[in-house]
């Protein structure tokens, strides 16, 4: 088991993951969360979520200014809460610009095609959160409404325009190629070695096959059982440095950091 101290950082998903899937309560990991705070261990969030999402979560949770991933990788905030923008940025502009066009061959929704109460209603966020998951940067939500097996065409009509295709927990995710949990990940481990001088021992949860390439980067994988019809496959030859949780949600959650971590005095 690994000892708890600030040489460990913790990676995290949150729907399904840190946060339930169905009503987003977290409380079968605040029990960890406080242990975590209290070893002064950083959980960096790692999420298709906003950052107008996640910083206020971060506040709940006890996580304020710790670096996190927003929008799947296509957004990184390496020192915590940046300054947020009421209006669009121009790269979320032109992505949708992009999708609009793709729209007369294929038939899907992006949450710019929604109001805030539409997202609302189909994802069970309250008004005010479905607001600030349409607060993007530089991906967009898609709600695929076309045959499965068009799904490989409209990724390489995407390629077209430098954009790619991920499966999150609930939605598809199109973001600018290159981008990806994983990629951004390595983005911030570099930063922090940087600034401390050595690189943290990473223990990454996640249960989407968006997680996958997050949970490739790390030293330790909890694999919490998710809801995703598309398994997680990792490609990692340390099998011993895996954990498939019998758990979803938070319970997972737990049940991951139990497995890897000792229980303090």
């Amino acid at each position: 088991m690994l000892r708890l101290d600030s040489s460990l950082m913790i990676v995290t998903d949150l729907d399904g993951s840190l946060l339930d899937h169905h009503d987003y309560n977290w409380e079968a990991a605040s029990e960890w969360l406080a242990r975590l705070k209290q070893h002064a261990i950083p959980v960096v969030i790692c999420s298709s979520k906003t950052a107008a999402e996640i910083i206020p979560l971060q506040k709940r949770l006890g996580l304020s200014g710790t670096p996190f991933i927003a929008e799947n990788g296509a957004h990184v905030a390496l020192h915590g809460e940046p300054a947020l923008k009421n209006e669009p940025e121009e790269n979320y502009l032109a992505l949708c610009d992009t999708l609009r066009t793709l729209q007369a061959n294929y038939r899907f929704s992006g949450f710019h095609d929604f109001s805030d109460a539409e997202v609302a209603r189909f994802t069970g966020l309250t008004l005010a959160e479905a607001s600030q998951s349409r607060q993007r940067q530089a991906s967009e939500v898609v709600l695929w409404r076309d045959d499965s097996d068009k799904l490989e065409d409209f990724r390489i009509a995407l390629a077209e325009h430098d954009l790619a295709l991920t499966q999150g927990g609930r939605f598809w995710h199109v973001m600018p190629t290159g981008c990806g949990k994983g990629i951004a990940l390595t983005q911030l481990l570099q930063s922090v070695a940087q600034q401390k001088g050595n690189s943290p021992t990473t223990i990454g949860l996640g249960d989407g096959p968006n997680d996958a390439p997050m949970l490739e980067q790390v030293d330790y994988a909890v694999v919490i059982k998710g809801f995703s019809k598309t398994p997680v496959i990792l490609q990692r030859n340390d099998q011993q440095n895996i954990y498939h949780t019998a758990h979803v949600g938070p319970r997972g959650w737990r049940e991951g950091l139990d497995y890897f971590l000792a229980q303090p005095d």
